[in-house]
């Protein structure tokens, strides 16, 4: 009998949680795998589509909508990759209609397409190359049908550039700061990879992708009050939160503070070359963590043997004390 079968009645939110621990410590790696395939976890599995479409569809991409009108710096585009954006945009909407073909479809008619969206109730035409028939510009009206953020990266110079992006839903960085800084630049603040070759290894991997090649990894963080959009732009109105719930009662710990998974796919488009990264964020509370005995062992396991550089590059050294302290009032562990 595996370990999920001792969940009865599991519910979807924690049965296609993306939970990323595999041993008992956490260090940072290139961590690729190949996509598509659904990974197994102690309460059941995630994975199976690229592109994953579930019952919080409507309300992030409600949120979605709402952070852009308010900063439209949270869409990013350099003038030399419109072309990555059309790519971008058919490769989502192919991806979407494989998927799930009951409500999604994207259809060939002469030198146009027609992409309809069942889920809300859209029906675009347009012809690739001509903006006069979108709405908006092709990475913004494809991040409209998914709960993804998307950034795309330019292959030149030997090296790759993040160059365009729609991201609302940030993990404390900025799309804004980082536009058109080289990958090994945008991640120069996070601790141990250079110094390690991770970043330059990661480099080396994405500029051998091959055009359609698929890949997936995950990161995590911890986030208060189950907030998606926590990046450096609204860091006023998240940033006290990590203090508040370290003072506050420990009982509000397992509610209020949530295991925050980002499931990276990493895709080499066909017709410009450049590299798609799709990131969903998935929000678990401690609460529901603590509901699958394994996972609840294994997060207090590696917030204690996570170095202290790490934890304070990912903003968790005011929370990880009251999570563990709370998963060991509350699920019985790290005793």
């Amino acid at each position: 009998m595996n370990a999920s079968a001792e969940l009865l009645d599991v519910p979807t939110r924690i049965a296609n949680f993306p939970f990323p621990f595999a041993k008992d410590s956490y260090r940072y790696s290139t961590n690729v795998e190949p996509a598509g395939t659904p990974a197994r976890t102690a309460a059941g599995e995630w994975g199976k589509h690229t592109i994953e479409i579930d019952e919080n569809y409507h309300h992030e991409l409600a949120e979605r909508t709402r952070i852009l009108a308010s900063d439209a710096s949270r869409y990013q585009s350099l003038p030399h990759m419109m072309p990555a954006q059309w790519d971008a945009m058919i490769s989502i909407m192919r991806m979407l209609a494989e998927s799930y073909p009951d409500s999604m479809s994207l259809e060939r008619d002469g030198t146009a397409w027609i992409w309809r969206n069942g889920l809300l109730d859209t029906e675009q035409r347009f012809v690739v190359g001509d903006l006069g028939t979108l709405p908006i510009d092709p990475l913004r009206f494809a991040t409209n049908q998914i709960q993804e953020d998307v950034v795309l990266l330019d292959q030149r110079e030997g090296q790759l550039w993040g160059d365009a992006g729609v991201v609302t839903f940030a993990a404390d960085w900025s799309l804004r700061f980082d536009v058109g800084m080289s990958f090994l630049q945008i991640h120069g603040p996070v601790p141990r990879v250079h110094a390690e070759g991770i970043v330059s290894r990661a480099q080396s991997f994405l500029m051998r992708l091959e055009p359609g090649e698929r890949y997936r990894r995950t990161n995590w963080t911890l986030t208060v009050d189950g907030k998606l959009d926590t990046s450096t732009e609204t860091y006023p109105q998240w940033g006290p939160d990590r203090t508040s719930l370290a003072q506050g009662p420990l009982e509000d710990v397992g509610d209020r503070l949530f295991l925050r998974v980002e499931v990276q796919h990493l895709i080499r488009l066909a017709t410009s070359g450049s590299i798609m990264f799709l990131i969903r964020s998935y929000l678990l509370p401690l609460r529901d963590i603590a509901s699958v005995p394994v996972w609840a062992q294994r997060l207090h396991a590696v917030l204690d043997d996570l170095p202290e550089d790490m934890a304070d590059y990912k903003g968790i050294t005011k929370t990880r004390g009251p999570a563990m302290e709370w998963l060991r009032a509350h699920a019985g562990v790290g005793s």
